[in-house]
């Protein structure tokens, strides 16, 4: 068993160079190396919508690699376990709210976009308090920062029964403390998060700029952190840019761990498809999937709702799902009702008002640096929320779609160098996605 269990990790090595980390990690890590015989490896999997996929899409990889590793070819075969869900223990602490048992880090699909994010909270269920703590997850909405914060949730649950853990929003823990202010009381308030061994606050960024609860709120904050108590906020900014919050607060929230999430790449919104598939028991054809992770980009619920409607059509007309009833969906779900030319004309705009430039200036041919810029990333924001193709975003600034895509690529290496040019880029990602 060891012989053949080395085998299998050699060829794990092998598959990995073949495909994405996201297809790896969420189809070929997972199969269970059972038994070889008759030159026929056979792995067990949990369900046979996975087993579907990996026969239709990762057979050839994984025997590929096994040939490299073993010099002669075999067969695979993959048996399906269907082992009952096992029910969740019984826990004193139950949660003041119902727990989504489909937001957990199994059901999180890890990429390029969310990996810091994603390690360090697993990081902070093996060691609360300890490790990264606080904690503050942000990223604009969407893109999976509650998912985290939920399975952070079920984790410590599942692990230290005896915890007292305290999930809530920030708009709710503001109405609560308020609640207090306006009786003069606020021992209950005190007594309940003072006392918690866990704090996850969601949406932080929705709490008032009231000098009578920021000034509550950082004392129970100061409390927790002091005493070793996990805390774990989220918001669609970072604490530099919160405006409503004072000095002391922002100086606390900076002062531990900032895991920003950004949109998924494709390979991680075919994953999200494909694992929302499997939820659901659907199956779609590959054209369908690929044209879904394609133009649905920047929303990771988009994506979901999209396979959701999906469901709703093929059981209403018990009828296979086609690719141009795809695009009617896409269309409805990514907000095509604006029109495309209005999309664009506020992305300039947008660029062009935080640059301190005009808009006339972006679609010229003048090459000072900041124009430059603005242009480069003009283009890459109508390329990352537009179905426009590199051809026709060059024929909004006079360009051939070989300089848009030069600009494109130019505009994600400097993301993680040139702050103001993340800045910006965000920023307008999240203007469109406001309308």
């Amino acid at each position: 068993m060891d012989t053949m269990s080395d085998v299998w990790k050699e060829v794990l090595a092998v598959c990995r160079k073949k495909v994405s980390d996201v297809m790896f990690n969420l189809w070929i890590a997972p199969l269970e190396l059972i038994k070889f015989e008759n030159d026929t490896f056979v792995f067990m999997i949990g369900t046979e919508f996975k087993k579907t996929i990996i026969m239709d899409k990762f057979s050839s990889v994984i025997k590929e690699s096994f040939e490299e590793v073993m010099g002669f070819p075999v067969e695979i075969d993959i048996l399906v376990s269907n082992k009952p869900v096992k029910p969740e223990p019984e826990n004193k602490n139950e949660p003041a709210h119902p727990v989504n048992r489909e937001f957990t880090f199994e059901n999180f699909i890890v990429g390029s976009s969310n990996r810091f994010a994603y390690t360090v909270s697993v990081a902070v269920t093996a060691n609360p308090g300890i490790a990264h703590n606080p904690l503050l997850i942000y990223g604009r909405s969407g893109l999976g920062k509650t998912h985290l914060m939920l399975a952070i949730e079920h984790e410590l649950r599942r692990k230290y029964p005896d915890m007292v853990i305290i999930y809530t929003t920030g708009e709710d823990l503001m109405n609560e403390l308020l609640k207090g202010v306006r009786v003069k009381n606020t021992v209950p308030f005190r007594n309940k998060y003072r006392n918690a061994d866990a704090l996850l606050v969601d949406d932080i960024q929705f709490i008032q700029k009231s000098d009578s609860f920021q000034e509550e709120f950082f004392h129970t904050f100061d409390t927790l952190y002091r005493a070793g108590k996990q805390i774990v906020l989220t918001s669609d900014v970072p604490p530099r840019d919160m405006q409503i919050l004072d000095e002391r607060l922002r100086g606390r929230f900076e002062q531990g761990v900032l895991a920003d999430v950004q949109p998924p790449d494709y390979d991680t919104r075919k994953a999200i498809i494909l694992k929302k598939c499997e939820q659901l028991g659907i199956e779609l054809e590959d054209d369908i999937v690929d044209f879904i992770a394609q133009n649905v980009k920047n929303n990771i619920r988009q994506l979901e709702g999209t396979v959701n409607k999906i469901l709703a059509i093929k059981k209403t007309y018990n009828s296979e799902f086609t690719l141009e009833e795809a695009r009617n969906i896409v269309n409805d779900i990514t907000n095509d009702s604006q029109p495309v030319s209005v999309t664009v004309d506020k992305i300039i705009d947008y660029i062009a008002k935080a640059f301190g430039v005009s808009a006339a200036d972006i679609k010229s041919n003048k090459r000072q640096a900041d124009i430059n810029l603005a242009r480069q990333i003009s283009m890459y924001v109508i390329k990352e929320v537009t179905t426009l193709t590199l051809q026709d975003i060059g024929s909004i600034f006079g360009k051939n779609h070989s300089t848009v895509l030069h600009s494109i690529n130019q505009v994600k290496s400097k993301l993680n160098e040139n702050p103001q040019a993340k800045v910006v880029t965000m920023g307008a990602i999240n203007e469109y996605n406001k309308d």
